[in-house]
């Protein structure tokens, strides 16, 4: 009897403990909220159950930082796209109360639209648009039976939009804000192939004061500027490293990194755009499935482009908007042009990811490695 009333006590005290966690977690959660000024609207989980079919895992989508992403439609007819923070998301609450803040803030064409949150209980959600042609990384090259045709005028608008998108978020939204893991699978795209931005769960404010914010890694290799990966010193020059990254993807149709388990040698699409560079073979880059249609101009505009934004000195990278202004036929690449030598220098992206996956533990980065899991496609980091 003595040892029974001893174990009910103690799962009564577990209980309260556990209880008095998620009151503290919820209330956290709501004094955060209200910290923040939200321009978003406001679901119930009534709503969102009936919008998904009570999260039923033939409307499941993919897989966020936060947790699952469901497709749902409303009573209106109009799609969504809700991000559900799972109880044992990495994240947290913290990013998700970011997440909120920013992206209520944020209007632009070239971004992912936030619809609205819903708050209920022990449930967290975010409610976005609906893309119905999925993330650019799977239009790419992911599975076969799910590639989409992409021709050159396509392709070019799409990395159009992905330029302006950031141009908008480190020049001219009233946030200044560093996005920090752009790639194609962060890219999405709407049923006429425009593309927007997604996943601002790493996103960093830019403190007009700082020339740097330093801080703890938080990306994925292959798309992180060499200042960052290595010393986690983060500007919007970050951000134009990656969007340099993401278009050679666009031009090549070839996903930047790769890895093969077997011979364990690792593939990065940056080393092979500069051998082809100081060969004078940059046109064996563009994607055979274009290459026979495309505007060759254009394309090396492009390449030319994407070398200069993944210069290894970030003081020399452009800025978004000049890229914009480059791709559009509104600037030359001569006039973003600093330095011919830095320009022309090779650039060992296989060397520096190497010593970057070693320093992980001492770096304490938070790092997505792509080369090991291979996935390129949007089951994860989806929205």
């Amino acid at each position: 009897i003595v040892a029974a009333a001893a174990f009910a006590t103690f799962l009564l005290v577990v209980g309260i403990l556990w209880w008095s966690g998620c009151l503290r977690r919820r209330s956290t959660l709501e004094r955060d909220l209200k910290g923040i000024e939200l321009q978003t609207g406001s679901f119930t989980l009534r709503q969102i159950k009936d919008a998904t079919n009570n999260f039923d895992a033939a409307n499941k989508i993919g897989e966020g930082g936060f947790g699952p992403v469901y497709k749902g439609i409303l009573a209106d007819g109009k799609e969504i796209a809700v991000k559900q923070l799972s109880a044992r998301s990495n994240q947290g609450n913290r990013e998700f109360v970011t997440e909120i803040g920013m992206i209520s803030a944020l209007q632009h064409p070239h971004l992912v639209k936030l619809y609205g949150c819903c708050i209920e209980g022990n449930q967290l959600m975010l409610i976005y648009e609906y893309l119905e042609n999925n993330s650019l990384a799977r239009a790419l090259f992911g599975p076969e039976e799910f590639q989409l045709t992409l021709d050159w005028p396509t392709r070019r608008k799409i990395c159009i939009g992905i330029a302006r998108g950031l141009a908008y978020l480190h020049e001219e939204s009233r946030l200044k804000i560093v996005h920090r893991d752009i790639k194609a699978t962060n890219v999405l795209l709407d049923k006429n192939l425009d593309p927007k931005i997604s996943d601002f769960g790493l996103a960093k404010l830019d403190e007009e004061d700082n020339t740097h914010i330093s801080t703890r890694i938080a990306g994925t290799y292959g798309y992180m500027a060499p200042e960052y990966a290595m010393h986690g010193r983060l500007t919007d020059k970050a951000d134009v490293y990656s969007f340099g990254i993401v278009a050679l993807e666009i031009v090549s149709g070839t996903c930047n990194t790769k890895h093969n388990r077997v011979k364990k040698e690792s593939f990065y699409l940056l080393d092979v755009a500069h051998t082809l560079k100081q060969e004078g073979n940059l046109l064996d880059l563009i994607d055979p499935r274009v290459a026979s249609h495309c505007n060759a101009g254009e394309a090396m505009v492009m390449v030319d482009v994407a070398l200069l934004c993944t210069n290894p000195t970030a003081a020399a990278r452009p800025s978004m908007s000049m890229v914009v202004s480059v791709l559009e036929g509104r600037a030359s690449v001569s006039d973003i042009l600093t330095d011919s030598s830095i320009y022309a220098s090779k650039f060992d992206a296989k060397k520096l990811y190497g010593r970057v996956e070693g320093n992980d533990a001492e770096n304490n980065s938070q790092v997505k490695i792509m080369l090991r899991d291979g996935q390129w496609t949007s089951s994860f980091d989806l929205y």
